[in-house]
């Protein structure tokens, strides 16, 4: 499919060219001497010729043997050859015809009636040879440029139909992408017992770069994080499916996370260990351009302390029970810049009704109609409107602010978070 457009497109910038378009001329004269003359010198030059003695009968020629060229009296009785110009000009063609008028009117205001009428050139009477040759191809050269035109044209469709074609199956096949990378997310809510998570993936195009997810390990802990690989679109996403491979909850023994104890057990790995690792593995066995930010944290569900890494991914947000909203984190370098980056931890204690947010730049970059950004004071002060809003609901409603904040639902960039929520029963430790 992709070489037949490239060959249209060589083909419409070099189109074929014929020497002659002009081949079928007919003759239309109620002179039966004129119309031996003309056709003696057209066929002569190689045309091929038929005569008509009117206009009427021209016109049932023109249905059965379209002509490339009409040459007609003027002047004929009944039908004349203005009247034949304007009932040819309606005839239903593929290919534009071309028509000369013979005549021996010279006035201006008669010829301007013979170029309303739909005549392209005029030849006086009586015909001179070197004349009528030269007319003929001043004809063959507009009908040519007319016809490459037209085959342009055609080829342009065609090349068209098939881009659209091209089209509508990758459109089908982001669809189908989306869907999959979608359903990375399997749980979009989980009940924990002391806590609830959430989890939004919206996807500015079909597909994105964003990524979010949990791993419970055992009763007491859950691995949360959040990733935003550079770029946008198909490689990004690609980059996600992998990277959601080596944080897997449903394959433990691949999780780079975890580690396995002499009894059997899986337990997290100190979160800044495991950044580490997946830089090392990004830039030793990938062969990748991209390069991703992402925070991981361990949430112990019986204590309520939350260990912390950050790469570059923007800083989680804390409201505490009172409302007040605070946003933590040490920044630190993506994963996949730099062999032998150093990642940084920290922690926080959570206590009843406290709640984490984890979010990519997506929410924090997005922008009002006029360039500003909402920032994190802006984020704060959502999650202070959203207070009483919990769960996927809370979520559900910060698309529609940020949605209200932008003045448009098509976000230019992917919009992604978690969300911890502590219960309001008191924790134990």
């Amino acid at each position: 499919m992709v070489v037949s457009v490239r060959q249209r497109v060589h083909e419409i910038k070099n189109p074929g060219r014929h020497s002659d378009v002009v081949r079928k001329v007919l003759v239309v004269d109620d002179s039966r001497m004129q119309r031996r003359i003309l056709t003696a010198m057209l066929k002569r030059w190689g045309f091929e010729v038929r005569e008509a003695e009117s206009g009427t009968e021209a016109l049932d020629i023109c249905q059965k043997w379209p002509p490339d060229l009409v040459m007609s009296d003027w002047m004929m009785p009944g039908m004349n050859g203005l009247e034949f110009c304007r009932e040819f000009r309606r005839m239903t063609r593929e290919k534009y015809g071309y028509f000369i008028l013979l005549t021996s009117k010279s006035e201006k205001d008669e010829v301007a009636h013979g170029l309303d009428a739909g005549a392209d050139d005029f030849l006086t009477k009586p015909v001179n040879g070197a004349e009528l040759r030269a007319r003929i191809s001043a004809g063959d050269r507009i009908l040519r440029m007319e016809r490459e035109l037209t085959e342009k044209n055609r080829l342009i469709k065609s090349t068209l139909d098939e881009l659209q074609s091209l089209y509508d199956s990758l459109d089908s096949d982001l669809i189908e992408a989306k869907k999959l990378q979608q359903s990375l997310v399997r749980d979009r809510f989980r009940d924990l017992g002391p806590a609830d998570v959430s989890l939004l993936l919206r996807s500015s195009g079909h597909v994105g770069g964003d990524l979010v997810g949990m791993f419970p390990v055992g009763a007491k802990h859950v691995g949360l994080y959040g990733l935003d690989v550079s770029g946008h679109g198909i490689s990004s996403a690609l980059m996600t499916a992998r990277l959601a491979g080596y944080l897997s909850a449903g394959a433990p023994d691949q999780n780079v996370a975890l580690r396995k104890t002499d009894k059997g057990r899986y337990v997290l790995r100190p979160p800044a260990e495991t950044i580490a690792t997946l830089n090392r593995l990004i830039l030793n066995e990938m062969e990748t351009e991209h390069y991703f930010t992402l925070l991981l944290a361990d949430v112990d569900l019986e204590t309520g302390k939350v260990i912390m890494a950050q790469a570059g991914h923007p800083y989680p947000a804390l409201q505490r029970a009172n409302g007040e909203v605070e946003f933590l984190g040490t920044g630190g370098l993506p994963v996949g810049l730099i062999d032998g980056a150093e990642y940084q931890q920290f922690e926080i204690i959570m206590r009843a009704v406290d709640r984490l947010m984890i979010h990519s730049d997506g929410v924090v970059e997005c922008s009002d109609p006029s360039g500003v950004m909402l920032d994190d004071a802006g984020l704060g002060g959502i999650l202070s409107d959203l207070r009483q809003t919990h769960g996927m609901a809370c979520l559900e409603s910060l698309v529609w602010k940020l949605a209200d904040f932008a003045g448009d639902e098509d976000f230019a960039d992917d919009v992604s978070a978690v969300l911890l929520e502590f219960k309001p029963s008191p924790l134990s430790g």
